[in-house]
């Protein structure tokens, strides 16, 4: 099959080839022959009904510091591609949500992965509020009494912003610490969202497990430890990558959440999962296929691919 693909993404030029995963789908798309685009966010445009850019044709290879080629930038109309990958790190801020919104003018006869309109609603924090029984105790809320509430019946809790990603802002209040409040008004001055508060899940400390579904399936998981003295797992922030296998509650939380990620389009999910609950649904730009792949021995960009195939509309 031969197919004409768009990545909007972020600076390749930064990337860990090792560690990206957009890196490894479009090693993958250029291995099944597909012609490959490259376009940053802030150069998708709607005019006049359709929906354009400016991308450069892109070759890749696994070759450290010479990882990519650019042929010369062109303008693109992207209801000619076959498939537009949707792969810039959040913030999910309103441009995120404007291209969602854009590129919706052109799906599904391109198709966008994952589907813009689901991704606009299924924020990681607050899609998982619509699954019963698998998240910890949470509370989602700007209102400082709740939370002290919420503080005062669970003791131990995890404070962190309702948009926020990478691990960015999370804080763990134990129950002698005396800083929430000034924590509270960190959060209030910075963001004009709610917060979301969540039981504090000790588990954290054997690592937090991210799962990756393909189509509503699970397909592979790598186990993050975070490193001494840190709350958070995230890699980036020194979180140890182990190998890892799904328990009967992973894939219990897999076999409730999956059929509505298959239906609402979203192909590439990543999962966050500590002890027995589900604490993330990422949709946006899911990390963990090459952490998996050197575990497992698998190719989970290949999965990716066959999944897109198969949603393809006949044209």
């Amino acid at each position: 099959m031969s197919l004409k693909v768009a990545i909007q993404m972020d600076p390749i030029e930064s990337i860990n080839i090792n560690a990206d995963s957009t890196f490894a789908l479009a090693l993958e798309a250029r291995r099944r022959g597909y012609a490959l685009w490259h376009y940053l966010p802030r150069r998708l445009s709607f005019k006049e009904g359709r929906v354009v850019t400016r991308a450069r044709p892109l070759e890749v290879r696994r070759e450290m510091g010479n990882h990519f080629t650019f042929g010369p930038e062109e303008p693109l109309d992207l209801a000619g591609m076959d498939v537009v990958l949707m792969r810039q790190d959040p913030p999910f801020d309103m441009a995120y949500i404007t291209a969602t919104h854009v590129l919706e003018h052109i799906h599904p006869r391109t198709l966008v992965v994952n589907d813009p309109a689901h991704v606009r609603n299924a924020p990681e924090k607050l899609f998982v509020t619509h699954f019963e029984g698998v998240m910890p105790p949470t509370l989602i809320s700007a209102d400082v009494e709740a939370i002290r509430d919420f503080r005062k019946e669970h003791q131990d809790i995890i404070i962190k912003p309702l948009y926020g990603n990478g691990g960015a802002g999370v804080f763990h209040v134990r129950p002698d610490d005396e800083n929430l409040g000034a924590l509270l008004e960190m959060f209030t001055t910075t963001w004009r969202e709610p917060v979301i508060v969540q039981r504090y899940v000790p588990e954290v400390r054997k690592g937090d497990k991210r799962i990756i579904l393909v189509d509503g399936k699970a397909v592979g998981a790598v186990n993050r430890v975070p490193a001494q003295g840190e709350a958070r797992s995230n890699m980036h922030v020194g979180g140890r990558p182990e190998k890892t296998s799904l328990t009967k509650r992973e894939r219990e939380i897999c076999e409730i959440i999956g059929p509505a990620l298959k239906e609402r389009g979203l192909i590439f999910v990543g999962i966050d999962v500590i002890g027995e609950y589900l604490t993330e649904i990422n949709v946006t730009s899911p990390t963990g296929i090459q952490e998996i792949n050197r575990f497992d021995g698998s190719a989970l960009e290949r999965n990716v691919w066959d999944a897109i195939e198969r949603r393809l509309p006949s044209k």
